[in-house]
This record gives C-alpha cells, structure tokens and sequence, in this order.
C-alpha cells in the first residue's frame, strides 16, 4: 500500500473521523476510514502516534489470586461487556499516575504495586490508531460507584474458575478476553 493523502472529515469532543486514500499494490485508489484521538493529523507519520492516549489496568487483589474485571455497560454496542478498567491519558499526566487516577474513579480501589507494563498497543486496530499502555498490579480496598455519572461501571474480583465460566458465557473487550483467558489457565 502507498500511502497519498489524509482528510479530516468530522471533528467531535473524543474523537476525529478521517479518510486516509492509499494505492493498492494493483494501482486503485483505496479510501479507508478511521477514527482517532488526535484532532489535527496532517500527513503518514501522524498516523503512528507518539504517546499513548489511554491506560488499561490489569489488577489482581493483594494475593494475586482474583483479577479484577469490570462488567460495564458499552454505549457504542448497547451492552453489557466485560472490561478491564481503562481511560484516558489526561494532559500532563504520567503513566502510573493516569493508572491509579482511573483505577479510583472506576472502582474506588487503589493501585499500590505496579509490577509490569505491557504497550504500546492499538485500542482496535481496524479502524483507529489509539495507542494504549497496559500497567499491570495489584489492587486494595473497597468498591465504590464510577464517579462518572455517564459510564455504568459494576467491579468485581474473580477467581481463574469464574473468568473461565464467564469466558463461555459472557462478551468481552477483546483485549481483557485474551488477557483472562491465559491469566485462567496458568
């Protein structure tokens, strides 16, 4: 694919629509949409990112014998979805604080140990280039409501033998599916 020119088509509050045009190895035009965090892409080198826009927490509970796993309820699908807790990057934020700062708002937990980093990654990979950082640890306290009064967040700690149940029976973000399904059988 040869790359040959990029078009802002729609600018929202989270997200840029754009059209990005290639030529195809047998010399057509191909026109793919996508979507993105960044507002202003201009050419083929804005497409890949510099930073992460998002944090994904992987958590277990103090003996590392639970994950937590959210069940939330996805407004672009109209569901319910199994989802590790994950959010924006706020402006000047560093990694870890970004982490801890979504972990409390979604769940009220604390993240006291960070034992890893998985990323970058993209959020979903066919259609937008948001890159997302995974911090991975542990997790202590009590469940509180989201602070957010427009995200339906219901945390819950889960032994391997309920993620597998729930794997067999349950939508998943495809990211925490994988994540889980692993995490289950070791």
């Amino acid at each position: 694919m040869k790359f040959k020119g990029l078009t802002k088509k729609e600018e929202g509050k989270f997200i840029t629509r754009y059209d990005i045009t290639y030529e195809t190895s047998d010399s057509r035009e191909k026109v793919y949409e996508i979507i993105s965090r960044q507002k202003d892409m201009e050419d083929f080198e804005a497409l890949h990112g510099k930073k992460a826009d998002s944090v994904v927490i992987i958590a277990t509970d103090e003996s590392g014998e639970k994950i937590l796993v959210c069940r939330e309820f996805r407004l672009a699908v109209g569901d319910w979805v199994y989802n590790f807790p994950a959010g924006l990057i706020d402006e000047g934020e560093e990694l870890i604080e970004s982490a801890k700062r979504e972990l409390r708002e979604e769940t009220g937990l604390e993240l006291y140990e960070v034992d890893d980093f998985i990323g970058p990654s993209y959020s979903a990979v066919g259609f937008s280039n948001e890159i997302n950082v995974c911090v991975v640890g542990k997790a202590r306290g009590e469940f509180h409501e989201s602070t957010s009064t427009v995200e339906e967040i219901e945390p819950h700690w889960h032994t391997k033998e309920q993620i597998r149940e729930l794997l067999k029976t349950s939508r998943f973000a495809a990211r925490t599916q994988a994540y889980c399904y692993l995490w289950s059988k070791t």
